[in-house]
């Protein structure tokens, strides 16, 4: 499990991936307690947490996480069995907020070992709201302007292959590795030489989650997500087209299309492979 988080996350520190004697990230403290997935269900239901099910009867039907802060009191080891307590702290007094009014939930999580000593604490916040709703009569509204990404200089080539409808990896020019996100260097070797690989476009997916909320303009939801294991051996997070959600699956072989969502700008998506 370890080695599994550790490649789909990028980790590369050494202690984690110790053969003999690894320790567990801290990042994956709430991993060890959450339950196994199971495709039909048969693990059984999950507990809700207080106060869904009273904010649901309210109105408040809907739900958005807005913080989560850990802390580590120290490393875990393959051997360890974790447990948690989850303490409800409170609710907030009714807010009102862009996606509605609502109300805020807090929770206190505490995470023991097997001799019952305290590894870790975590506090978790949703906020449990009734969505804004659009009066019938009411004008139809502009199309809100389709999100933008943040474009740096490290980052400039990709956006712009995109637009010629290329999907672009970084090389390191010192040790030839490939590297997506791009960054100010190369994240091996540490050179700021580089030039670009133009991907074949073909890949897996690694793993997947279906977005609902929050809801962005320009997308349909439910949303499935994937993270892609490219031919030429890099990652890359994107949105799956062609697919419910339901169809998708682990290993599922798809290719990049690309899509001018508005006039000269043009973002990727993956959808599934003929023959696959």
């Amino acid at each position: 499990m370890i080695r599994r988080w550790c490649a789909a996350m990028g980790e590369r520190n050494p202690a984690y991936l110790d053969e003999q004697a690894p320790l567990a990230p801290p990042a994956m403290l709430e991993v060890w307690t959450m339950r196994g997935f199971t495709p039909d269900g048969s693990g059984g239901a999950v507990a809700r947490l207080t106060g869904i099910d009273e904010m649901d009867a309210a109105g408040f039907t809907a739900v958005v996480a807005t913080n989560l802060s850990q802390e580590y009191v120290r490393y875990l080891h393959p051997g360890d069995l974790v447990t948690q307590q989850v303490t409800f702290v409170g609710v907030s007094d009714q807010k009102q907020t862009a996606l509605g009014p609502g109300h805020f939930l807090d929770y206190r999580y505490e995470f023991t070992d097997q001799r019952g000593e305290v590894v870790g604490r975590m506090r978790f916040r949703i906020l449990k709201y009734r969505p804004t709703q659009v009066a019938a009569a009411a004008p139809a509204a502009m199309k809100p302007p389709h999100p933008r990404p943040a474009i740096t200089a490290d980052s400039a080539f990709f956006w712009d292959g995109l637009n010629q409808r290329r999907l672009l990896i970084r090389r390191c020019g010192q040790c030839a590795r490939l590297h997506h996100p791009p960054g100010p260097m190369c994240p091996v070797c540490h050179s700021q030489q580089w030039s670009v690989l133009e991907a074949s476009g073909r890949g897996t997916v690694h793993s997947y989650v279906i977005v609902h909320q929050p809801q962005m303009p320009g997308f349909r939801y439910p949303l499935p997500v994937a993270l892609v294991d490219l031919e030429e051996g890099v990652r890359l997070v994107a949105n799956l087209s062609g697919v419910g959600p339901e169809q998708v699956r682990i290993g599922m072989p798809v290719e990049v299309e690309f899509n001018e969502v508005e006039p000269g700008y043009v973002l990727y998506a993956f959808h599934p492979r003929a023959g696959g």
